[in-house]
C-alpha cells in the first residue's frame, strides 16, 4: 500500500476533438464525468479531488506541461487518467485500474458497487 493521503487527486487530460483511433469511444470530457460519477458512487467524495485539463487550452494552472507535450506528440493517448501523478489509464481507461490505484492510497468503499 502506498502512503495514505488526506486528499487523493484524480486528474484526466483530454481534448474535445477525438483522436482518429477513438472515433467510436466516448469523448474525454464524457469519460472524465463518467469516472467522477463512478468513483464517487463507490468511494464518496470526502477525500477525492477531481481535475480535468484540455490539452489544447493554454495556461491551465496545475496542468503538467510535459504530459500535455507527450499527448500532443501522441506518445501517450487521451483521455489520460492519473491518480496522484501516476498514470492508471489511457485511451479507454478501465475502472478496475483506477479503483486499485485509489485503494492503494487508502481510499475505502462506502457502499456496495
Amino acid at each position: 500500500m502506498k502512503e495514505e493521503r488526506e486528499t487523493v487527486h484524480v486528474v484526466v487530460y483530454g481534448a474535445e476533438i477525438k483522436c482518429a483511433s477513438c472515433v467510436n469511444a466516448p469523448g474525454s470530457k464524457e469519460t472524465y464525468e463518467w469516472l467522477q460519477a463512478a468513483i464517487t458512487r463507490k468511494y464518496g467524495e470526502e477525500r477525492l479531488h477531481f481535475q480535468y485539463y484540455d490539452i489544447h487550452t493554454k495556461g491551465q494552472v496545475g496542468a503538467e506541461g510535459e504530459i500535455i507535450h507527450q499527448l500532443l506528440d501522441e506518445e501517450l493517448f487521451y483521455p489520460l487518467v492519473l491518480v496522484e501523478g501516476e498514470i492508471v489509464g489511457e485511451g479507454n481507461p478501465r475502472l478496475k485500474s483506477v479503483y486499485k490505484a485509489l485503494e492503494g492510497y487508502g481510499i475505502q468503499q462506502v457502499s456496495n458497487p
